[in-house]
C-alpha cells in the first residue's frame, strides 16, 4: 500500500467507523418512534458526518459512505483502485463501529439501529406499510439527494470550507423525510454493519444497492449539468467575441 493512499483508507475507516457509532448508537438507545425520537436521530448522524467531513475532508474528501464514493467515480474524479479501497475501508469501519456497539450496549439494544421498512405505520388517519419496491425507491433518492449536494458542494468547490456544513444538514433532512419509512441509512456501510452485528440481513440487497442506483443517476446528472454550463459559457464567449468590433 503506498504511503498516499494509506492516509485516505485509515481517515475512511476511523470516519465511517465513528459515524456507524454515533449515528445507529443514537438510534439504538434513543429509538425512532416519534417526531422526538427520529429528530434526535437525525441531528446525531447530520452532527457525526459534518464533524468528521471537517476532520477529514482534506485527507480524503470524508466520503464515509459506499453510495457516495460510487458518485465520485461516476462523476469521474476518482479512480476504480482508489474508490474500491475506499469502499473496503468503509465497510469494514462500519461493521467494526456496530460490533462496539454491540459490546457496549448489550443485550440494552437489541436492534443496534439496524434499518427496517416501516409496517402499520400511523400517518394521520392513515395506516402505512412500505413495501421493498417502494422502500427502494425512497432510499435511492435519498441517496440521490446526498451525492448530488457531494459533488456539488466537496467536489465542485462551489461551497469552499462549508461543504460539510451543506453535507451534514442533507443528512439531516433526509432522516427527517425518511427515518420512520426506511430507517434512512441511504448508506451500504451504515445499513451492513448493524446487520452483521445482529446477525439479521432483512432487506439487505434494498439497502446496499438503492443508494448506489441514487448516486449513480446523481453522478450523471451532475456530468451533464456540467458540460451543458460548459458549453453555455463556451457559446457565450463566442457571442461576445463575434459582437467585439474589429480594430
Amino acid at each position: 500500500m503506498s504511503n498516499r493512499i494509506a492516509p485516505k483508507l485509515l481517515a475512511e475507516f476511523i470516519g465511517t467507523f465513528s459515524f456507524v457509532f454515533i449515528g445507529a448508537g443514537a438510534a439504538a438507545v434513543v429509538g425512532g418512534a416519534g417526531l422526538s425520537g427520529i429528530t434526535a436521530v437525525a441531528l446525531a448522524h447530520g452532527l457525526a458526518i459534518m464533524a468528521f467531513a471537517f476532520a477529514y475532508g482534506s485527507v480524503s474528501g470524508g466520503h464515509m459512505n459506499p453510495a457516495v464514493t460510487v458518485g465520485v467515480l461516476a462523476a469521474g474524479a476518482m479512480g476504480v483502485g482508489e474508490a474500491i479501497g475506499y469502499i473496503v475501508s468503509q465497510l469494514i469501519g462500519g461493521v467494526a463501529g456496530a460490533l462496539l456497539l454491540r459490546t457496549a450496549l448489550g443485550g440494552a439494544a437489541t436492534g443496534l439501529g439496524m434499518p427496517t421498512l416501516a409496517h402499520s405505520l400511523v400517518l394521520g388517519t392513515a395506516t402505512v406499510s412500505v413495501t421493498p419496491e417502494a422502500g427502494f425507491m425512497i432510499e435511492a433518492v435519498l441517496g440521490f439527494f446526498l451525492v448530488t449536494v457531494v459533488l456539488s458542494t466537496a467536489v465542485a468547490g462551489r461551497a469552499g470550507n462549508l461543504a460539510p456544513l451543506a453535507i451534514g444538514m442533507t443528512l439531516t433532512f433526509n432522516i427527517l423525510m425518511g427515518g420512520a419509512l426506511t430507517g434512512a441509512p441511504f448508506n451500504p456501510a451504515r445499513a451492513l454493519g448493524p446487520m452483521v452485528a445482529t446477525g439479521s440481513f432483512n432487506d439487505a440487497w434494498l439497502y446496499l444497492t438503492a443508494p448506489i442506483v441514487g448516486a449513480i443517476v446523481a453522478a450523471l446528472l451532475h456530468t451533464g449539468l456540467a458540460r451543458l454550463t460548459q458549453e453555455g459559457m463556451t457559446s457565450a464567449r463566442s457571442d461576445r467575441a463575434a459582437q467585439t468590433p474589429a480594430e
